[in-house]
């Protein structure tokens, strides 16, 4: 007879106040076979302070890659693990990722226990637009590469969030601000859930001073929301390329299937690239 394979359940914990933990995320850490965690001795305190026993298997970004063979059979066997990670949703900005899909292609079920994510509890209180965002989590540490990712997104026209590392953060609004414009709107949000928590939001300009000038502390857990760009920057730059591209197409191939095809390559309206082409032609 065969031996029914364990779950791999990814469960949510607290992000700072462990009240914030969900009864069933208790109940599944208290009846799994094991834990893996990022830091034991971190997640032993949350343990503790539920009451609860389960074993600790130490997974981390420098021992992910062979742990997961191991606790791929452990599932197989029958036995039932949880995956979590030092605060908030495995996997965002944490490791995960190849034990989760490990798991999936050994046809394991994987079952989410949804819960405190850091990345989320900072949209819903920063007062920027959520119906599309862009998550970036830690952008490079080095100053050119980060300039440069953020060029990329300065006509991005919806919320993005970023995650810094406190000793980083005002290196990174400075950035914002030079590249973005210092009238974006930015909330900084910090140590969420935690005693001296801060919500912040203001243009990037004011937000800059207030660190450069020491009015802000900036310790702990950092996340940046910055407003996407309005329309009316994107405007003209989108014009521009539009146009190449529609006078490139346009001597090619006729009008109408030069807009279908430019549609698909920027996104934009169809009817609007339309009557581009046809001042164009």
């Amino acid at each position: 007879m065969q031996q029914e394979m364990g779950k791999l359940y990814v469960v949510a914990t607290p992000i700072g106040n462990l009240d914030d933990i969900s009864v069933r995320a208790k109940d599944v850490l208290s009846h799994v076979t094991w834990i893996a965690a990022e830091d034991t001795r971190h997640s032993r305190v949350l343990l503790d302070h539920l009451g609860i026993a389960t074993p600790l298997v130490s997974y981390h970004d420098y021992n992910e890659q062979e742990r997961v063979e191991k606790l791929i059979k452990k599932l197989q066997q029958g036995e039932t693990g949880a995956l979590i990670s030092d605060a908030g949703t495995p996997l965002i900005s944490d490791p995960g990722f190849h034990l989760v899909a490990a798991a999936h292609d050994a046809h394991i079920q994987v079952v989410p226990i949804p819960g405190p994510c850091s990345l989320i509890a900072a949209l819903s209180a920063a007062g920027l637009p959520t119906d599309k965002f862009l998550f970036e989590g830690f952008l490079p540490a080095k100053e050119n590469a980060r300039r440069k990712r953020l060029e990329a997104l300065k006509e991005f026209a919806h919320t993005m969030v970023f995650f810094e590392a406190p000793h980083r953060l005002a290196e990174l609004v400075k950035d914002c601000h030079d590249i973005f414009s210092g009238q974006r709107l930015a909330t900084l949000v910090r140590e969420l859930t935690k005693k001296f928590e801060t919500i912040h939001r203001d243009p990037l300009e004011n937000l800059l001073a207030l660190i450069t000038e020491e009015k802000l502390v900036i310790k702990g857990e950092c996340i940046l929301v910055v407003q996407g760009a309005k329309v009316e920057e994107n405007r003209d730059s989108n014009q521009v390329e539009s146009e190449r591209i529609l006078r490139v197409l346009l001597a090619e191939v006729p009008l109408k299937q030069a807009v279908q095809i430019a549609v698909k390559i920027t996104h934009q309206p169809k009817n609007w690239l339309y009557d581009l082409a046809m001042k164009l032609k």
